[in-house]
Formats: structure tokens, C-alpha cells, sequence
């Protein structure tokens, strides 16, 4: 089986048609046990570029380290609405199997309905069992073996499934980041950027007696050059104590800044968490920035359950605030772009008040 895509960040390509998809499917629905969801056939014979080739990716849920996929790539601007999924707001990239896409000319974006075209031979086309658009659909429900313990639904999509349709992928293996830079994923000097971080977090994390000297030497020179302060810092507040909150009631379209990275960590405990939600390092290099409220998040799916889970904590997402796996070691330039997820606390609404709690 041939384990890259042909498909490069920019492209144009064509979805197939629902017909076509559908023939590439088991009966649940799902290529190579990646499930084609159906918030996705809206896009079918509609073309689009290519965002980033999805060679890898996190799996969350499965611990910290990296996976590989085999041909797929992620979509400019194409994420799940959870209309099929209970409503779920993580607002995923989705992943596409090159099965399911034609090359296309084009030199700039539309999403415009492309006309048919005559039957493209292709030998993935035909390999699925006749799934049908309710086979795809029953597909976003778990089969469970044993009746479950509530009768709230358990949720399957490509997110809870990722585990079964990747493979492991180390961190030291040197060929992802190749294809990183040759699918035009990621530029050359952050591939140099990434690999500078990477020896210093080595050396400044060994215990060597001179770690904070060249943490100030690292902050030094990224605030002359305008960059990011070294992004893996604990929080001030000891572990087990009660972290603060602030209400300010952010609704979509609102405009906020996010504070200062110093700021934040006086609202986190020693392992970088407010009030259970975890502080990233992909987060830091958006501290200080003004963006709009995307959404005020209330309910997701636990990739690891498929449960709905209904967050009580104020959970806020910001409009192109994506995480750019820039600092994590196993996941290095991961292209699932990610939403984080802001406290309220983080952030600062641009020209009004708001209050501690």
C-alpha cells in the first residue's frame, strides 16, 4: 500500500461525488477504519485547496506521542459543525483520503459546485461493500457490546477512531520532517527554528546548574526580535491550590487580547492548569495578540469515551488561533490545526471592565 499522499499544501483538488465516496466505504462507513462523517458530504463535488498534506497527526487520547497517516491531507477551511454529532464545538479540521478527492486546476479559492465529469478509473473506486448514506450515518454511533451505562449516545468520528486508523510514529524518525518541508507543510526555517528550540530545551532541561541563565538569555533575545519567551514554565500557584477565575461573559464576535504569558502563569498551578484546563505551550506565541471570540464552547465530545461532555467552566475559542505544534517533541508540526481552549481569566476584553472572582 503506497503510504503518502500525491497532494501538496495549495493544491487544488475536487471532492468526488457522494457516489463516489460511498463506493470506497465498508458498511460503517469508513476508509482503512478512518470514517467518512457525514457533516462532510456537503462538500462533494465542490473543489478546494489543500491546507497541509495530514501524513501525521496528535491522537490526544492515546497519550503524547505522534501517529502516522497514510494519504490524506486536511482541507482549507473545511471543519466539522457537529451537526451530525450532537452538536459537538471542537470545530475539527476534517481528514480526507486522497480516495476521496481528484486533482483540479484553479488559481484562486471558490467553493462553487463544479459540473460532473465523466467516471475518473480509478481502483480505490468500487473497493467498499455498498455502503450507503445511512450506513454513514449510523457510523457516527458507537455498536456497543453491552448496553451502556445511560442512554446518552456514544459518539464515533474521526477523532475517536484516529487511534485504529494511524500508525506509530517516533519522534526521532527524521523522514516525517522531510516530507514536512517537501509537501510544503512547513517552511525551511521553521523546520531550523524547531530543531535550535529543540537542543536548547535539551540543554536548559539537563540539570546542568545554569538553566535559569539561559532562560534570560532565551527571553533576552526573543524580546529584542520580537518572539516568543521560552513557553514551558510552571505556574506560580502550588499544586493543589485553588486557581482564580474572572467572569466576563465573552460572546462570538467579541474582541479580546490575550494577556501577558507572565500574567497567565499567575493564574496556573505548578502543572500549568486553571481550574483543570492545561495551559499549553502552543498557546504562548499568541500571548499579548487581539482576536475575535469565535465561539463560547459548552459541549465537545471526549475523544476517548465519545461521550458528550457538558464543560460548567467558562471555555472560550478564538477566531485563527490554532495550535501550530511548534514546542511538543512527539508531535512536532502536527497539521490538525487544533482550536485551543481560552479561560476567561487569560484574556482582556478590548475597552471594557470585568471582574475577579
Amino acid at each position: 500500500m503506497k503510504q503518502h499522499s500525491e497532494l501538496h499544501a495549495g493544491e487544488w483538488i475536487e471532492v468526488r461525488s457522494k457516489a463516489e465516496i460511498l463506493a470506497t466505504l465498508d458498511k460503517d462507513g469508513r476508509l482503512e477504519e478512518l470514517p467518512f462523517m457525514p457533516e462532510m458530504f456537503d462538500f462533494c463535488g465542490k473543489r478546494y485547496r489543500v491546507l497541509k498534506r495530514a501524513h501525521k497527526t496528535c491522537d490526544p487520547p492515546s497519550g503524547i506521542k505522534g501517529r502516522s497517516l497514510s494519504q490524506a491531507v486536511h482541507l482549507e477551511e473545511l471543519r466539522c459543525d457537529g451537526a451530525a454529532h450532537g452538536g459537538c464545538q471542537a470545530r475539527c479540521l476534517f481528514f480526507w483520503k486522497e480516495a476521496w478527492l481528484k486533482k483540479s486546476g484553479g488559481d484562486k479559492y471558490t467553493s462553487i459546485d463544479i459540473p460532473s465529469r465523466a467516471p475518473v478509473e480509478d481502483p480505490r473506486l468500487g473497493a467498499g461493500t455498498a455502503c450507503t448514506e445511512q450506513d454513514v450515518v449510523a457510523g457516527t454511533r458507537k455498536r456497543a457490546e453491552q448496553p451502556p451505562p445511560s442512554d446518552e449516545p456514544v459518539f464515533a468520528c474521526q477523532s475517536t477512531e484516529l487511534f485504529q486508523a494511524t500508525q506509530p510514529l517516533h519522534w526521532w524518525d527524521l523522514r516525517q520532517y522531510v516530507e514536512d518541508y517537501t509537501s510544503g507543510n512547513v517552511r525551511l526555517t521553521q523546520l531550523l527554528a524547531a530543531f535550535f528550540f529543540f537542543l536548547f530545551d535539551l540543554v536548559a532541561s539537563a540539570g546542568l546548574g545554569f538553566g535559569s541563565a539561559l532562560l534570560w538569555l532565551y527571553d533576552t533575545i526573543q524580546r529584542l526580535r520580537g518572539g516568543t519567551p521560552f513557553p514551558k514554565r510552571a505556574g506560580r500557584i502550588p499544586q493543589g491550590a485553588k486557581t482564580p477565575s474572572m467572569k466576563l461573559g465573552l460572546q462570538p464576535g467579541d474582541l479580546v487580547k490575550i494577556k501577558d504569558y507572565r500574567e497567565i502563569l499567575a493564574t496556573l498551578d505548578e502543572g500549568a492548569h486553571n481550574r483543570g484546563m492545561y495551559f499549553d505551550a502552543e498557546m504562548v506565541p499568541f500571548c499579548g495578540g487581539t482576536y475575535r471570540v469565535l465561539d463560547r464552547v459548552n459541549t465537545i465530545i471526549d475523544e476517548k469515551t465519545g461521550r458528550m461532555q457538558h464543560l460548567k467552566n467558562d471555555c472560550i475559542m478564538l477566531d485563527d488561533v490554532v495550535c501550530l505544534a511548534c514546542y511538543a517533541t512527539h508531535r512536532r508540526f502536527c497539521p490538525r490545526g487544533i482550536y485551543p481552549f481560552w479561560r476567561e481569566i487569560w484574556l482582556d476584553r478590548v475597552g471594557s471592565d470585568c471582574r475577579n472572582t
